[in-house]
């Protein structure tokens, strides 16, 4: 599709994607196991049934994962020694593809082999993988991932079951003190799971050590290999019937003094010895309990890469619907008018479309981030690990949001179709909303960012685990070495000239816009840490009254942070586009996602002096014009995505609207051309208007 750049300029510039080029590019490194999954996401054994009812919907998913692992090469994270292939990015980019087969198999399979199983390999010993893991990886034991509690949720640190170490026996011995220390929301604890890795406080010769791991079995293995009673000692209870994922046995785990062996504590990171010694190759006991929880941030990039998946499909479908479905005549008395050329419809879905390319170009980063730090030799180190863990909590929430946001969108842009079964966006939109919380609550994750960027900025806030912050991305040129870019304070601000296309130049400058956005971040971080300067001399209550008083404007700094941490991301991607017009339609698409996030914030350029109010309006208008000039790209840079009508297997995406409009539009043409159409009271009102005049 070719377009002219509609931008006031002395030459109009003619731009056009190479669809092909651009998919290929977003396909990135792992794009043969991408498209290995997609396959998959097509095959009809694999694909969401619509019609079955939760158990029917729980025994075909388990089903699918044995599909999954004849069939699939969903191994690929784990030790070659065990049929894996060392390739920790590989195996989260397979998986993140099969949400548009159904979401239940994607969290499913991710609570097998990206909770159950990595807890294995990444908490356990060489030993206790040759022996633990094995089974797990090929589904011979369904496993289960226990540590959320009823009464704690993302408080990890503060979970009650116990693990007591039995110095006359040799084991220990698992409880659940009260009710709300159940272990619940647990997928494959309600049905299948014959074991789990359970998470409890370390509790040898009277200290307590903290947060530790423990493979646990929960329940007897058949015959047949199917999964049998409860072992004894061990409570179940069926979540039921949820609002999305229910194909999914969610349900919650309890113990009652379940004798544990010695054996079974993950030891990787913590070990006691036959005489109840407790020793650890890390002696801080935060900075242990940290690893070990960063050990298993996989289920956070997952989670990101499977909502841009999620909100791909909603704009996919949303926008084809748009480029077809015609409504009103305002601008002719024949044709209807195209929706996608109302500037509402626009509005609505490209800074939606400029929000996912940006969020797509972040996990890429993330992605690289993380088979750095699990499969190169060198890059496992304790300051990589922050690195990627504030990462992933910087981007899970920001692209899970977006996508409950691109589902209600597009489904609001798709009238009563976007409400059918059939076009998938309700059903979808109910499956995502649980990852809004899951993995990390995105307000907890956001916390967690937003201390750290207050840690880079000031070291002397005791108790606050932080990082320097910018060090987030991989250098493409290099694979697998950090790049790293000081998050440093914009030193200059953007003067008002007077002039609006002197103001509309600059606003598109990439160096204006980084400014912008960088010193958003860098002005809210020193305003909550001159705020939270006093609590280094008060008493610990007094120091979380203040903190508590100013934990909205942290969250809103760390948002900030996502903010560039994506525009970052967008803008490196565009250094490898080699192609003119692919590069030039993408620049636009940057452009209205760096505006868009401005204009979203522009009380805050004004209240803060960075924006004149001339300044402001500019922003505004400059993103209706970069709209106007995407507007005939918008189905190629979907298009792209590569996402075809049997990944996203929704009707009104698949030209039928294209042909019912072309059906209309010939029977009026046909019935204009007879004569026999008859005459609007409109017309002859006009007419007799005309007449006595």
């Amino acid at each position: 599709m070719t377009a002219v750049d509609q931008t006031p300029a002395t030459h109009q510039v003619t731009a056009k994607i190479d669809k092909t080029y651009l998919e290929d590019k977003l396909l990135g490194r792992w794009k043969d196991l991408r498209l290995i999954a997609r396959g998959f996401a097509r095959d009809p054994r694999i694909i969401r049934d619509p019609s079955l009812g939760m158990d029917e919907h729980r025994e075909r998913v388990l089903e699918q994962l044995k599909i999954l692992v004849s069939e699939a090469q969903v191994l690929r994270a784990f030790p070659e020694r065990l049929g894996g292939s060392d390739d920790s990015g590989g195996g989260i980019a397979g998986f993140e593809e099969l949400l548009a087969a159904d979401p239940s198999l994607q969290i499913k399979a991710g609570v097998q082999w990206g909770l159950f199983c990595a807890a294995i390999h990444h908490l356990s010993t060489p030993e206790q993988q040759d022996r633990l893991l094995g089974a797990a990886m090929r589904l011979e034991v369904p496993g289960a991932f226990a540590m959320t509690e009823i009464g704690h949720g993302s408080d990890v640190a503060s979970i009650a079951t116990t693990a007591t170490f039995n110095e006359d026996s040799g084991d220990f011995t698992l409880h659940t003190p009260f009710r709300a220390a159940w272990k619940d929301y647990l997928g494959n604890a309600a049905l299948h799971g014959q074991a789990a890795v359970v998470f409890a406080q370390l509790i040898t010769k009277g200290v307590n050590h903290g947060v530790h791991a423990f493979y646990v079995p929960i329940r007897e293995q058949n015959e047949d290999g199917s999964t049998g009673a409860l072992l004894q000692g061990v409570s179940s209870e069926d979540d039921g019937l949820k609002g999305g994922l229910n194909g999914i046995d969610n349900g919650r785990l309890a113990f009652d003094n379940v004798r544990v062996p010695r054996e079974n504590l993950l030891a990787r990171y913590g070990e006691v010895s036959a005489d109840g010694t407790y020793s650890s190759p890390i002696e801080s006991p935060g900075r242990r309990f940290f690893t070990m929880l960063g050990s298993l941030v996989q289920g956070r990039v997952s989670l990101d890469g499977a909502a841009g998946v999620a909100s791909k499909i909603a704009l996919t479908t949303a926008i084809t619907y748009g480029n077809q479905r015609r409504q009103f005549n305002g601008a002719s008395d024949t044709e209807e008018t195209v929706l996608m050329d109302y500037q509402t419809h626009q509005r609505r879905l490209l800074p939606l479309l400029a929000e996912v390319y940006a969020g797509h170009f972040a996990h890429d980063r993330l992605l690289d981030l993380f088979h750095a730090v699990f499969s190169e030799e060198g890059m496992d180190t304790p300051e990589s690990r922050e690195d990627l863990e504030t990462l992933a909590a910087t981007l899970k929430p920001v692209s899970t949001w977006r996508a409950l946001h691109a589902l209600q969108t597009a489904r609001e842009a798709c009238g009563g179709a976007g409400f059918m079964t059939e076009n998938r966006l309700v059903q979808l939109r109910q499956d995502m909303d649980i990852y809004v919380t899951f993995e990390g609550d995105n307000t907890v994750l956001l916390q967690l960012v937003g201390k750290r960027l207050l840690t880079d900025y000031a070291k002397q806030f005791k108790g606050i685990t932080g990082m320097n912050m910018a060090r987030f991305v991989i250098d493409r040129a290099a694979d697998t070495v950090l790049y790293r870019t000081p998050l440093n304070r914009a030193v200059q601000s953007i003067a008002d000239t007077g002039r609006r296309a002197r103001s509309a130049n600059e606003l598109r400058d990439e160096e204006t816009q980084r400014e912008l956005l960088t010193d958003r971040v860098e002005t809210m971080v020193e305003k909550v840490a001159a705020a939270l300067r006093p609590a280094a001399k008060m008493s610990q209550a007094d120091g979380a009254a203040l903190f508590n008083e100013h934990q909205s404007e942290l969250i809103e700094a760390a948002k900030a942070h996502a903010d560039l941490v994506q525009w970052e991301a967008f803008t490196k991607a565009l250094r490898d586009i080699e192609d003119p017009g692919t590069h030039s339609v993408l620049v636009a698409l940057r452009d209205l996602y760096a505006l868009s996030r401005i204009e979203a914030n522009l009380a805050w350029y004004l209240i803060n002096g960075r924006l004149s109010t001339q300044r402001a309006e500019t922003v505004t208008s400059y993103i209706n014009r970069l709209l106007t000039r995407l507007r005939p790209h918008a189905q190629d840079l979907i298009e792209a995505f590569g996402l075809d009508d049997e990944l996203v297997r929704a009707t009104i995406a698949t030209g039928v609207e294209q042909k019912r409009q072309d059906e209309a539009r010939e029977y009026y043409r046909k019935q204009r051309a007879s004569g026999d159409a008859p005459i609007s009271e409109k017309t002859l009102a006009k007419a007799k208007r005309a007449t006595k005049r």
